[in-house]
């Protein structure tokens, strides 16, 4: 009796543990129910160079529950849907893979809740990415507009007609 008791304790203690959560990084963003990484510019540890602003560096610490195949997406505040005035490149990295794009305007996102006049959200499709397993991640984004919270606060923003708000993966659908 003692035997069977201490079996069904132990069956209970070991299912009702989850190691993975308890290695999460703190800050970490997790993958949303329908499978989309949302990772704001607000939620970045971010790197700024005042002598080469290309090299400025976002990245994210990410946890992925569903693996598979994603496109990436840039998200701007911009005051011109037609000229999103990134003077560089913006490359994304993701293990060994990256992305590079010089953003375009691919679709307008009408009522977006994160933007208010003079901007409109713009985004910009970079490509797709592959995740083969569940785990955590680093993701990286270099790019002028990528502005520490400091030099945000310290920038003109009035004369600044775009900025880079976020990256969003979204899985595709079989």
């Amino acid at each position: 009796m003692f035997t069977i008791i201490g079996v069904i304790v132990l069956l209970a203690w070991s299912c009702g543990s989850n190691t993975d959560q308890n290695s999460v990084s703190e800050n970490a963003v997790v993958q949303e129910a329908d499978g989309t990484l949302a990772l704001d510019m607000d939620e970045a540890t971010c790197y700024s160079d005042n002598v080469n602003p290309a090299s400025n560096t976002a990245e994210w610490n990410v946890v992925v529950s569903k693996p598979g195949t994603f496109r990436v997406w840039l998200s701007s505040a911009t005051k011109d849907t037609t000229k999103l005035s990134y003077s560089n490149s913006v490359k994304l990295s993701l293990l060994d893979k990256f992305l590079e794009v010089i953003p375009v305007c691919d679709k307008v996102v009408l009522n977006s809740g994160k933007v208010s006049l003079p901007y409109y959200r713009a985004d910009s499709y970079m490509g797709s990415l592959y995740i083969s397993e569940p785990g955590e991640y680093s993701i990286q984004v270099i790019s002028e507009k990528v502005l520490s919270k400091e030099a945000e606060l310290s920038e003109d923003m009035a004369t600044d007609d775009t900025r880079l708000m976020s990256v969003i993966l979204t899985p595709l659908s079989r």
